[in-house]
């Protein structure tokens, strides 16, 4: 059986949804294959979550990572929206969940730490929602 695919999205597919990609393809993608994308792109990934990640994980985002739109990814089988506080966009997806974050951009690394940690522990637990069947 193929992987599935699983989508994070966010508005500006900058932050969130990119820190959710990099974390879903470092420990999931025996899992599923991770994309992000947004309803609108930003010329770069936000430098503070490229920086703190590749502090933390030593993952360089933008290496293999860039802000991209919604019409950019495959079809997939999982959505995962960040929690925007924006009307969602409309994906065709087996699931559909909404993880509910705030925002870190603009605010302390510690903040940014804290969003990184919830992304990390909701990753690991939609992978084990997958393989124990929970999902799909």
């Amino acid at each position: 059986m193929d992987k599935l695919k699983v989508a994070f999205v966010c508005v500006h597919n900058s932050c969130r949804s990119q820190i959710a990609e990099a974390l879903g393809k470092h420990y999931c993608s025996e899992v599923f294959e991770s994309f992000s994308a947004g309803t609108h792109t930003k010329p770069q990934i936000n430098q503070d979550a490229v920086r703190l990640i590749k502090e933390i994980y030593q993952i360089d985002m933008e290496k293999t990572q860039y802000s991209k739109t919604l019409e950019e990814i495959p079809q997939i089988d999982i959505l995962v929206t960040m929690g925007c506080n924006v009307e969602c966009p409309f994906l065709p997806c087996k699931h559909r969940e909404d993880w509910g974050l705030d925002d870190p951009s603009g605010k302390t690394d510690d903040e940014f730490k804290k969003t990184i940690a919830v992304i990390e522990e909701k990753i690991k637990m939609l992978s084990a929602r997958i393989v124990n069947g929970q999902l799909i």
